[in-house]
Protein backbone atom coordinates (compact mmCIF):
# COMPACT_ATOMS: atom_id res chain seq x y z
CA UNK A 1 0.00 0.00 0.00
CA UNK A 2 2.92 2.62 0.98
CA UNK A 3 4.75 1.29 -1.70
CA UNK A 4 2.00 2.37 -4.70
CA UNK A 5 1.41 5.37 -3.05
CA UNK A 6 4.72 6.44 -2.86
CA UNK A 7 5.08 5.28 -7.11
CA UNK A 8 1.82 7.31 -7.23
CA UNK A 9 3.70 10.34 -5.80
CA UNK A 10 6.79 10.02 -7.42
CA UNK A 11 4.93 9.57 -11.13
CA UNK A 12 2.82 12.84 -10.59
CA UNK A 13 6.38 14.94 -10.01
CA UNK A 14 7.51 13.24 -12.82
CA UNK A 15 4.83 14.50 -15.07
CA UNK A 16 4.48 17.84 -13.42
CA UNK A 17 7.98 18.62 -14.04
CA UNK A 18 6.62 18.31 -18.03
CA UNK A 19 4.14 20.89 -17.56
CA UNK A 20 4.91 23.96 -19.47
CA UNK A 21 3.45 26.72 -17.01
CA UNK A 22 1.99 30.37 -18.36
CA UNK A 23 4.38 33.35 -17.30
CA UNK A 24 2.21 35.93 -15.31
CA UNK A 25 1.83 38.04 -18.17
CA UNK A 26 0.27 35.03 -20.06
CA UNK A 27 -2.29 34.50 -17.29
CA UNK A 28 -3.31 38.04 -16.97
CA UNK A 29 -3.87 37.71 -20.56
CA UNK A 30 -6.30 35.00 -20.40
CA UNK A 31 -8.17 35.82 -16.81
CA UNK A 32 -8.77 39.19 -18.92
CA UNK A 33 -10.30 37.34 -22.17
CA UNK A 34 -12.30 34.65 -20.13
CA UNK A 35 -13.86 37.85 -17.25
CA UNK A 36 -14.36 39.86 -20.57
CA UNK A 37 -15.95 37.20 -22.29
CA UNK A 38 -18.22 35.88 -19.46
CA UNK A 39 -19.30 39.62 -19.02
CA UNK A 40 -20.01 39.73 -22.77
CA UNK A 41 -21.97 36.53 -22.66
CA UNK A 42 -23.97 37.76 -19.53
CA UNK A 43 -25.39 40.90 -21.05
CA UNK A 44 -26.34 38.56 -24.06
CA UNK A 45 -28.18 35.98 -22.05
CA UNK A 46 -29.54 39.08 -20.35
CA UNK A 47 -31.02 41.26 -23.05
CA UNK A 48 -32.39 37.74 -24.62
CA UNK A 49 -34.00 37.44 -21.40
CA UNK A 50 -35.54 40.83 -21.01
CA UNK A 51 -36.88 40.28 -24.74
CA UNK A 52 -38.52 36.86 -24.50
CA UNK A 53 -40.59 38.23 -20.77
CA UNK A 54 -41.55 41.31 -22.91
CA UNK A 55 -42.83 39.04 -25.50
CA UNK A 56 -44.42 36.91 -22.64
CA UNK A 57 -46.34 39.75 -21.15
CA UNK A 58 -47.60 41.01 -24.49
CA UNK A 59 -48.86 37.31 -25.50
CA UNK A 60 -50.33 36.67 -22.16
Amino acid sequence: MIASIKNITAEVVKEMKKVSWPTRKQLYESTVVVITTCAILTVFVYLIDLGMTVFNRFIF
